[in-house]
């Protein structure tokens, strides 16, 4: 498994941390500068066949649309993201925008349905867009105080307007693993709340004071039974949905009888690499998401591309 090459671990943009700070960092009429419109969970995109990129807008004529303004960084010009808010786009009495934006009149995607399809620079920059977007939602208010906060530094950061303390984007750490026996068998299991036959390698997040490799063989024996030996980092990726850091394993099984906990996995099974194949094919297994770090270690383990979404 090439980690570089993880969909939504690329990027090709200089974050210039240093200019945060700068008090028209964020200004569209501070000289050239693009910008990646965030709705929701969803980033405007442009389609061409096969191929997906950003529709990236110039900053300035965006100066009137209403919304929050994120510092990306720079690649020649200054990189923004606009997270759209419910009134950021007036409409006149038939419905029609009557400002320079009409949400309506763009190709709306998740990270999650494009990340994989987009070059380096732009995964790079959706993905920090989306997971900025998702914790500016999320952090309205001081977790000391409980008095609103403000973003500043471009963005980076939420300061409280009551104590004046600052507040910082964080990470949630989660292991995710691809768990083999002694025959090469590969463990994959069916979470509760996943659609039915989706299937995936084991995953949950680090708790305090917990080490990446306890983590991992933590949770497998509490989603499986099956007790694990050796682990191996392979790599990692953000998935910002809305804010994990899925740090990736191989670990060796020791023992092979499976029994699930019922509660957070429902369902696992040993699958050879022909057992997968088939179960593939004949619609009885639907694996993860091509965007996500599992779809890439289960291919890894496999040696090549299974079909599917």
């Amino acid at each position: 498994m090439h980690t570089e090459q993880l969909p939504l671990a690329r990027a090709a943009v200089d974050r210039a941390a240093h200019r945060r700070a700068e008090h028209d960092v964020l200004d569209p009429a501070a000289g050239p500068a693009r910008v990646v419109l965030v709705r929701g969970s969803e980033l405007a995109v442009l389609r061409d066949d096969d191929e997906v990129r950003l529709d990236l807008r110039p900053a300035v004529e965006l100066a009137d649309v209403d919304g929050l303004r994120l510092f990306l960084g720079e690649d020649g010009e200054r990189l923004l993201a606009l997270v759209l808010d419910d009134a950021a786009v007036e409409v006149d009495i038939e419905g029609v925008a009557a400002g320079p934006l009409d949400p309506a009149a763009l190709d709306w995607a998740t990270l999650r349905e494009v990340g994989h399809r987009l070059g380096d620079r732009d995964a790079g920059l959706a993905t920090a867009a989306v997971g900025l977007a998702a914790w500016h939602e999320r952090h309205p208010r001081c977790p000391r105080c409980g008095g609103p906060t403000e973003p500043t530094q471009g963005g980076w950061v939420r300061r409280c307007t009551l104590d004046g303390s600052d507040h910082y984007p964080r990470t949630d750490p989660a292991v995710i693993m691809a768990v083999t026996d002694d025959e090469d068998r590969l463990l994959l299991g069916h979470a509760a709340h996943w659609p039915e036959r989706r299937f995936s390698t084991l995953a949950g997040y680090v708790e305090p004071g917990e080490s990446l490799e306890a983590a991992v063989r933590r949770e497998v024996v509490e989603e499986t039974a099956v007790v694990v030996g050796e682990v191996v980092y392979r790599g990692s990726q953000p998935w910002p949905f809305p804010a994990s850091l899925m740090l990736a394993f191989t670990a060796r099984a020791l023992t092979t009888a499976v029994r699930v906990d019922g509660v957070e996995v429902t369902d696992a099974r040993w699958f050879t690499r022909a057992g997968l194949e088939r179960a593939v094919a004949d619609g009885e297994v639907l694996l993860p998401m091509r965007s996500s770090v599992a779809r890439a270690l289960i291919e890894d383990w496999f040696g090549g591309s299974l079909p599917g979404a």
